[in-house]
């Protein structure tokens, strides 16, 4: 049975500081070797991606903005399946509400609330970059959204959960990821990966499907798949999740990751 990789990048294939995955390297390449496809599933956008997809020499497809779209490279499959359009050599199959919308309605729940929401599209590249830890290529990068607007809201708790509950009240949903949350409307990772496994079920003829992510954000993802794994975070622990089937691997990020990968796929047997 053929197998697919689901995986988050921040804190799970990228250190949770420097956003390097080059401990992970010797993972990656048994993946190239094996042909076993590798979706990145996280909250980055397409342009983010795209970067550590060439970096890599991935070709697979990739979930966007916490599943606000599917990817998918128009070679990747040779049957037809429904998509919203292509572009860029993409076939797009898209579940969230555009940026602008989820902007507008974040500046509404400003006035209303008297909070001060901060998104990235308020934020220079420069301002990003020094806030996230991010390069200033990596920071314009992530400036360009497409389904969902990553922010902080500033003010004590009583101000922050004031703005969530309105987030909530108009229909949208958050995340909270460590530094800043999201906020976006029909995103779900979940649902993305549900509809690449079908996809590459059709293809194979029958999978088994491994996610690796690090975060409460990761577990509509990791609920979707046959093998989920949580890798350590920056304290050593892991998260806690309610999900049962759930396996937890010491290292962090980058560390973890490859862990996951020679124990599942290289044969090592340390998780079986």
């Amino acid at each position: 049975m053929k197998r697919v990789i689901f995986t988050d990048l921040d804190g799970t294939l990228l250190d949770p500081v420097t956003y390097s995955y080059h401990q992970a390297m010797d993972a990656v390449e048994l993946l190239h070797r094996k042909e076993i496809p590798l979706i990145f599933c996280s909250a980055k956008t397409r342009a983010e991606q795209e970067v550590y997809r060439r970096e890599l020499g991935i070709n697979d497809p990739f979930i966007v903005e916490n599943g606000g779209a599917i990817y998918i490279p128009e070679n990747c499959f040779s049957f037809p399946f429904e998509h919203h359009k292509i572009t860029q050599g993409y076939m797009l199959i898209e579940l969230g509400t555009p940026y602008e919308e989820i902007r507008e309605a974040l500046k509404g729940i400003e006035t209303e609330t008297g909070t001060t929401i901060k998104g990235f599209g308020d934020m220079s590249v420069e301002e990003v970059a020094k806030d996230s830890g991010l390069s200033l290529e990596f920071a314009t990068l992530a400036k360009q959204r497409e389904y969902g607007e990553t922010f902080k809201i500033e003010g004590n708790k009583q101000k922050q959960n004031l703005a969530l509950n309105k987030i909530k009240e108009l229909g949208l949903n958050y995340t909270h990821g460590g530094r800043y949350y999201d906020a976006m409307k029909g995103n779900d990772k979940g649902k993305a990966t549900r509809i690449l496994t079908r996809l590459f079920e059709q293809k194979f003829g029958g999978v088994e499907t491994i996610g690796i992510g690090d975060s409460q954000n990761d577990l509509p993802m990791l609920a979707a798949v046959d093998i989920p794994v949580l890798v350590q975070k920056l304290n050593k622990l892991w998260e806690e999740i309610d999900l049962a089937n759930v396996r937890k691997v010491p290292g962090i990020g980058p560390e973890g990751w490859e862990r996951v990968i020679e124990d599942l796929i290289g044969g090592r047997g340390g998780m079986r």
